[in-house]
């Protein structure tokens, strides 16, 4: 098993060299922790959880016109290459393509133990206070401003509305980070998202005060 894991973040580091900030491997290098972190509690497959956690970026359909296709058939191409047993790979790729917040727009077609390992620990990365440092640094990405007061939160969105948003990164807080907290799905990664969320909502109270000038 160490061995597939091993070639497996050879692989991920090679691919997402020179990725954007917020999705690059180092990302990828918490995700792959956090899910390791909450596994030892909630047990589930170590192997799926750790290929699941390590792959799940590795063609985000943002960074690729919008193709939610091209992650799991690249994870699967890979995993194929270096002899993952059939299962293995079925597994990962459902869980790569169930995996993102706007998948959570759609019904629901897929569900395991390791998708919710996974997916509580890349939500975890989305909050806190590295969450509100990838949001910063996919709105400057995007060039998109920090906050517009005549801008309101959109919130019930369809799917496509999301993918297209172009709302301040202040905005996007409300849109999606602050949401994430009620979304997990493990015992564990509920206790971890707790104080992650509350450190947002501090972030939020002292961000206005200074847009204020009143701190």
């Amino acid at each position: 098993m160490q061995a597939i894991i091993s070639k497996t973040i050879e692989f991920v580091k090679a691919t997402l060299a020179g990725a954007e900030a917020g999705h690059d491997w180092f990302h990828i290098e918490r995700v792959y922790k956090t899910a390791q972190t909450i596994n030892a509690i909630e047990k589930g497959d170590e192997l799926i959880v750790a290929l699941a956690a390590l792959l799940h970026d590795i063609a985000d359909s943002k960074f690729n016109g919008g193709d939610e296709e091209i992650g799991p058939q690249k994870a699967g191409d890979f995993l194929k290459s270096i002899d993952v047993a059939e299962p293995i790979i079925v597994q990962v790729q459902q869980i790569i393509k169930n995996l993102s917040f706007k998948a959570s727009f759609g019904t629901l077609t897929f569900a395991s133990k390791e998708l919710d390992i996974v997916q509580d620990a890349d939500r975890l990365d989305a909050i806190g206070a590295i969450g509100i440092a990838r949001a910063f640094t996919y709105g400057g990405y995007k060039n998109r401003v920090l906050y517009d007061p005549a801008i309101a939160p959109k919130l019930n969105m369809t799917k496509e509305e999301y993918k297209n948003t172009t709302a301040p990164t202040i905005t996007h807080f409300y849109e999606k980070l602050l949401l994430l907290k009620d979304l997990m799905k493990t015992q564990t990664g509920k206790a971890m998202a707790e104080k992650r969320h509350q450190f947002m909502l501090d972030y939020l109270e002292q961000f206005y005060a200074e847009w204020e000038g009143r701190a």
